[in-house]
């Protein structure tokens, strides 16, 4: 599958099998956000792999379905929970003049990076930012002072069809200057 295939084929999966993800493939994607640029370098992520243990997947799925949210985590075999570590000075010192929050953008694109590397695999995904953050802290021996942004369930998903994209026309967000 070449890069553009794999952005086509690549939806917010809602529907997974109970096959369990091999550890591979789950290296393969941290690996590929590993990879992903950041400000200055600055590298602001951890990535927690939780699917080994079939107790903790469960009480992060249970993190997750706050106030009747995200139920469709329950067939979801494997979670990366990504949290904002510090960043460089260089980026800390440029983000404070221009009042750009470098981190999180950054932690959006190893997101990104995560979730196409899943379907390049074969996997899907879905990324999520509705979660009861101290609970899920407490669950995998998170520090408090440290923030979860992201969560990102992955598994095989369904075998259905792959869903029309429903996007902006091209000519209303494309501004050629």
């Amino acid at each position: 599958m070449d890069l553009f295939e794999t952005i086509s084929a690549r939806e917010s999966c809602r529907d997974f099998t109970a096959q369990t993800v091999e550890r591979e493939k789950l290296t393969k994607c941290v690996e590929a956000a590993r990879l992903a640029p950041s400000a200055c370098n600055g590298q602001p992520w951890n990535f927690y792999i939780v699917s080994e243990s079939v107790e903790l997947v469960e009480k992060v799925r249970e993190c997750l379905k706050e106030k009747g949210m995200n139920k469709f985590t329950d067939k979801a075999p494997a979670f990366i929970v990504i949290t904002e570590e510090s960043t460089t000075l260089t980026a800390r010192v440029g983000g404070a003049i221009k009042k750009h929050d470098y981190p999180q953008t950054d932690i959006g694109i190893a997101a990104a990076h995560i979730v196409l590397a899943a379907t390049a695999q074969g996997l899907g995904s879905c990324i999520l930012g509705w979660f009861e953050e101290k609970k899920l802290k407490e669950e995998l021996g998170i520090k408090s002072a440290k923030r979860i942004r992201l969560v990102i369930a992955l598994g095989y998903a369904e075998d259905k069809p792959l869903r029309t994209k429903k996007r902006k026309p091209a000519e209303d967000i494309f501004i050629f200057k």
